[in-house]
């Protein structure tokens, strides 16, 4: 069982590279962050004809979460739980064979200090509560998506130039080590413990033709679902095409 993550940077312009990148990949799963689009103008259709589940979360032009798969969606649930005045759509999640499985698209938070960057560490405090219900449920759980949190500056092309970024500030880095600490593995550093392994490379200044990128994006993994990693890995090639996000997708393999 293949699932991976992939912060599309907006559906509709990404379309064609998203298409192209189900066809040739062809994941069980995939989590899609950040598709830009209410529900009603997902591209539904063009999805389902590769042969794909698809249920969404969305919200015009900002934000908007996505579940697609070979398999049935179950008990699809929308929202993060904690705070019913929240009306950003950034959390979808759902069964699929057995495991429960979330794409997460976290609060950015900059500028920080302010307004923003509260409301990100208010978000992960929720995430923090809901994990550790999911976890109470010893199912098989797979947390992916766009953390917006470069956990070490190991993971990151430039630390410097992040220093300030609330990406990396303290209250970020120790939010997501509380989640993790929770007894969830990161899969990418479960397979690869050592070394850069980027996901999101800036638009700007040649970043990714220097290979200047961040590891922001994610695979979190309950000890029931960790134990069936048998890989994980970055799929860089999309980031190299015409008009790509400026992300990249990362995925894991589980055994049946």
């Amino acid at each position: 069982m293949r699932i991976a993550t992939f912060n599309i940077n907006g559906v509709k312009a990404r379309l064609p590279r998203l298409l192209e990148w189900i066809e040739t990949f062809s994941p069980d799963v995939a989590c899609l962050q950040e598709i830009k689009s209410i529900d009603e103008n997902f591209p539904r259709l063009e999805i389902e004809a590769l042969g794909y589940n698809v249920e969404t979360h969305g919200q015009k032009g900002f934000n908007g979460v996505a579940l697609i798969s070979k398999h049935a969606i179950s008990d699809v649930k929308r929202g993060l739980p904690g705070d019913d005045s929240d009306e950003q759509a950034r959390y979808i999640e759902g069964t699929v064979n057995g495991v429960r499985i979330a794409s997460i698209y976290l609060p950015n938070g900059n500028p920080q200090p302010g307004p923003k960057f509260d409301y990100k560490l208010a978000w992960m405090d929720r995430l923090i509560a809901h994990a550790r219900d999911l976890l109470a449920t010893e199912m098989p759980l797979v947390l992916a998506g766009d953390y917006n949190v470069i956990p070490e500056d190991i993971d990151c092309h430039n630390p410097a130039a992040w220093a300030d970024d609330a990406l990396t500030q303290p209250e970020s880095r120790q939010r997501l080590r509380t989640l993790i600490n929770l007894g969830l593995t990161d899969a990418l550093r479960q397979i690869k413990p050592s070394g850069p392994a980027y996901t999101f490379w800036d638009y700007q200044a040649g970043a990714w033709q220097k290979d200047h990128g961040i590891r922001i994006d994610h695979l979190l993994l309950s000890a029931e679902a960790a134990d069936r990693l048998e890989d994980c890995a970055v799929d860089r090639g999309p980031r190299g095409l015409e008009t790509p996000s400026d992300h990249t997708p990362v995925w894991i393999k589980l055994r049946d």
